[in-house]
């Protein structure tokens, strides 16, 4: 019923409610604003009457169909009212409403403003009722929400919450997987297939995925060494254990790739100054390959030259080339280099 009053609104001139024979036993009560407000807001006709009529019913506590229906009709004029909200979720339970049609009636209020944190929680609320049995309808609206807005910050919330609270774990990765297919630099997909590796209760957390997740972030870097998202993910997959990410040979190698190729290589020069400042002992080959990258414009003073120069050597170069060649955190390398011990 809600949903038809709704969308009849926009496709016919809108009957005010005082003219509509079942509120004419209801005395509007209108805002009180005090008998000197400083800056009065200019409400619209439609949306003042509304309101009045909604205060009427609010303080007298009615629960009734008309109310339920006139919630509808404030929520359409203000989605944020996080008291309309409220007092509707109130009607919902006192009249035992199907709450499956209160979902079509959430994702018609997201068409419109699908970023309302008021409806996201009344959304929530509404799939807890219902439990498990929701769980397919919630994946689905969010899919819907992230395929206009892969990025969207409440979709993705309401998505990891469906997970932990009403299932749905089994096709998640796969979904992850499609996401990145279609944008590899999708930094909030990243970040859901990390939530699902070490919280989905089918893989056993991070140790267990860390193998075929290594092999899956590498490919990801070599195909696109430039993005930030799957340099965080490798790096994610060893949270807790810095010596097992240290003294992978995979996550060595794959710098070394990136930086002989002397393009895109700000992320891997950066994980390697990492690496070095938690132990990490480069190879003659790596050595080179960062003496390679040298700018020049660098002189005496911004790199030291020498081949076999100790880590703490190799450290300050990296952060020397990365103030040349990463302008945009120039300050930040300076910091870095500053955080450098003066002797090994």
């Amino acid at each position: 019923m809600e949903s038809r009053s709704v969308e009849g609104e926009e496709e016919q001139r809108r009957v005010p409610l005082r003219e509509r024979p079942e509120w004419s036993d209801v005395t509007p009560l209108p805002q009180n604003d005090g008998p000197n407000p400083v800056v009065p807001i200019q409400y619209t006709q439609d949306f003042a009457e509304v309101m009045d009529y909604f205060r009427a019913v609010y303080f007298a506590d009615e629960r009734s169909p008309r109310a339920l229906a006139l919630t509808a009709e404030a929520i359409q004029f203000n989605s944020g009212n996080y008291t309309v909200w409220h007092f509707r979720r109130l009607l919902l339970e006192s009249l035992k409403v199907d709450l499956h049609t209160e979902l079509k009636f959430v994702e018609l209020m997201a068409a419109g403003n699908s970023k309302n944190y008021q409806m996201w929680h009344h959304r929530r609320w509404v799939a807890e009722k219902l439990g498990p049995e929701a769980r397919n309808d919630e994946l689905e609206f969010t899919k819907k929400i992230l395929s206009i807005d892969a990025k969207h910050y409440h979709a993705w919330s309401h998505r990891q919450w469906v997970l932990q609270v009403l299932g749905g774990w089994e096709d998640e990765l796969e979904y992850c997987s499609e996401l990145l297919e279609e944008d590899i630099f999708n930094n909030s997909a990243w970040n859901q297939r990390y939530f699902v590796i070490s919280r989905s209760p089918f893989f056993g957390g991070l140790t267990a995925m860390r193998e075929s997740e290594v092999l899956y972030a590498i490919k990801a870097i070599i195909a696109h060494p430039e993005n930030e998202s799957s340099w965080r993910y490798l790096r994610g997959l060893y949270k807790g254990e810095t010596t097992a990410w240290v003294n992978d040979p995979q996550v060595s190698s794959v710098c070394l790739k990136i930086l002989k190729t002397k393009s895109n290589y700000l992320f891997a020069l950066g994980t390697m100054l990492d690496l070095i400042c938690f132990g990490y002992q480069p190879s003659e080959e790596m050595r080179d390959a960062i003496h390679a990258l040298k700018t020049a414009d660098m002189d005496k003073q911004d790199f030291d030259d020498a081949r076999g120069e100790q880590n703490l050597n190799i450290a300050r170069n990296i952060c020397s080339i990365l103030e040349h060649v990463d302008p945009i955190r120039t300050n930040y390398w300076i910091w870095r280099k500053s955080r450098l011990p003066l002797s090994a």
